[in-house]
This record gives structure tokens, C-alpha cells and sequence, in this order.
């Protein structure tokens, strides 16, 4: 083989003798500025071992400082999309063991999205509920949250909504949520697991100088506080938290230390980002090497 260096590379032994990397798809949106969306999930996941695949939902135009352009795709190619990847690496060894949802956005895409996966075993379902933009303003109509509620989180192994997500999930405000503190918190969960019959991760409920994520199953709530990071290069955290779940349950951890796992990482990668300044506006995470030393 050789490089771009003009180095020769035997192909010895050992590489045939690299265990086969887990299956992992996400359907989402694509970021043409590569800090979020599947192009966030893909580098998680390379990073993590994983062999990641992608159904694309919607193509944007944008970069740090805004979206220009969003071009999203009829569903009928988001589902064809979806049978070609399962009908090969769904049929093949351990099949696909991890799917996780990102920007959807539209009622039909979601049904075609749910229909399309109900036929298939997949170990984990991780639910991205994207509802809200990063200034944390509704981005749908209602009907786009209540498809959710019922063709989505019914078959999730985890759903991680943001708090703003949670509480329209809930079907509250979010400042409603926001003002009751951890009555609202309780009350959103509540409201969840009627929804969700596994595990809650509600994500980045602010406190003074740290971050609370809540974590749910049916019968117990734990919160979950780190420092505050400052910094304004957050975008694509979302997606990289997700992600990272997605790989450390495909390793064959648990859940409760697959989130202290992912929790760790995607902190990491935003602390190590902090003062970057790859763009103008808000940037991406450090999702490079150096987080698996």
C-alpha cells in the first residue's frame, strides 16, 4: 500500500485480526459546517471504535454564525435511505446495534422514520428530540412534538431532550419549567415516563455555576451537576453526548456508567474547544484524539 508520503505499508497479519467494529446509524440532519448533526455522531463514533452510517434527514447551509439554507429531503428517499442500510448491515453479524435520531423536524418524516425501523431488532434506540434552536426558541409546530410522543419515544431505550425539550415534551412551558426548579424537573419526568418506558436524559437544566443533566428511569431520578464550562463553542454537544451513549452502550456498558462515560467525553471535548476560534460565530467541540488517550 502506499501513502501519500510515498511510505510503503505491509499488510501484515495483524490487520486481519482487528475485531469488527459495532454498527451504528444515525438519521439526522447534515451540518455543512461540520460541528453538529451527523457529521458530529460520525467523528464520535470513529473516535470511539464504532463503524457509523448515516441517514440523512435534511441538508443545511451554515456555518458558525447561522443557518442560510435548509433543504430537507421527501421521505420517501429518507426511507429508502433507510432500507438499503438495514437491508445489508442489518442482516450481517450482530446487525445494527445502536440507532440514534437527530434533526427530523417534519410529522411525515418521523412516521417514515418509525415504520421504517419497526421491522428491524435494534438493541438501542436513542431519541434526539431536536425541538428547539440554540437560543432555545420553539422550531416546530406541535404536531411535529405529539408525532414524538407517539412514534418515537414508545420504542426508545433513552430519549435525551434538553430541558426546553422535556418541558414541550411535557407539555409545559418551558419557563413554567424553569420557575418550578425541581418541581418542574419532577413534573416533567412524570409526564416522560408515561411517554418512554426505559431511560430519561434531560440535559443542561442551569444552575448558578454548574450544569444539571437529570437522569430517569421508572422508579428513581439522580441528578447529575458539573461545572459550568464557559465558553460559546457548544455547537454539536448535543449530538456528540448522544453519540457518545450510542458507542458506550455498543461496547457493552451499562447504562448508568455508559452516561458517566459519555458525560465525561463530551465535557472534555468542550473544555478543550473553549478557546478555539475556528469560525466567527459559535464553534464546534475538540472531538479529536487526544479524548481516548
Amino acid at each position: 500500500m502506499i501513502f501519500g508520503g510515498g511510505e510503503h505499508i505491509p499488510m501484515t497479519p495483524e490487520f486481519g485480526q482487528i475485531p469488527i467494529p459495532p454498527k451504528l446509524l444515525t438519521i439526522g440532519g447534515s451540518d455543512s459546517g461540520g460541528a453538529a448533526g451527523v457529521q458530529a455522531d460520525l467523528k464520535t463514533w470513529a473516535l470511539l471504535g464504532m463503524y457509523g452510517m448515516s441517514v440523512l434527514t435534511v441538508v443545511t447551509a451554515q456555518n458558525s454564525m447561522a443557518v442560510t439554507a435548509v433543504h430537507p429531503l421527501p421521505p420517501a428517499f429518507v426511507r429508502t435511505q433507510l432500507d438499503a442500510v438495514f437491508a445489508d448491515y442489518g442482516q450481517t453479524g450482530d446487525g445494527i446495534v445502536a440507532v440514534k435520531t437527530g434533526f427530523i423536524g417534519r410529522v411525515e418524516l418521523i412516521h417514515a422514520i418509525a415504520n421504517g425501523l419497526m421491522g428491524w431488532h435494534v438493541p438501542y434506540l436513542v431519541v434526539d428530540p431536536v425541538l428547539v434552536n440554540h437560543r432555545g426558541e420553539s422550531m416546530f409546530s406541535p404536531d411535529v412534538t405529539e408525532a414524538y410522543r407517539t412514534h418515537l419515544l414508545p420504542h426508545a431505550f433513552l430519549i435525551t431532550p434538553n430541558w426546553r425539550e422535556a418541558a414541550l415534551l411535557a407539555d409545559l412551558s418551558p419557563e413554567r419549567m424553569l420557575q418550578m426548579g425541581v418541581r418542574g424537573i419532577e413534573t416533567a419526568v412524570s409526564h416522560l415516563r408515561s411517554l418512554t418506558p426505559h431511560h430519561i436524559l434531560i440535559t443542561g437544566f442551569p444552575l448558578d455555576d454548574q450544569v444539571m443533566d437529570i437522569y430517569a428511569n421508572q422508579h428513581t431520578i439522580t441528578p447529575l451537576t458539573t461545572p459550568k464550562i464557559p465558553t460559546e463553542n457548544r455547537h454539536g454537544s448535543g449530538d456528540t453526548l448522544s453519540a457518545a451513549i450510542c458507542a458506550f452502550l455498543a461496547q457493552g456498558h451499562d447504562i448508568t456508567t455508559a452516561l458517566q462515560k459519555a458525560r465525561h467525553f463530551t465535557n472534555r471535548a468542550l473544555a478543550a474547544a473553549a478557546h478555539w476560534q475556528l469560525g466567527q460565530g459559535h464553534g464546534p467541540l475538540a472531538i479529536l484524539p487526544f479524548l481516548i488517550r
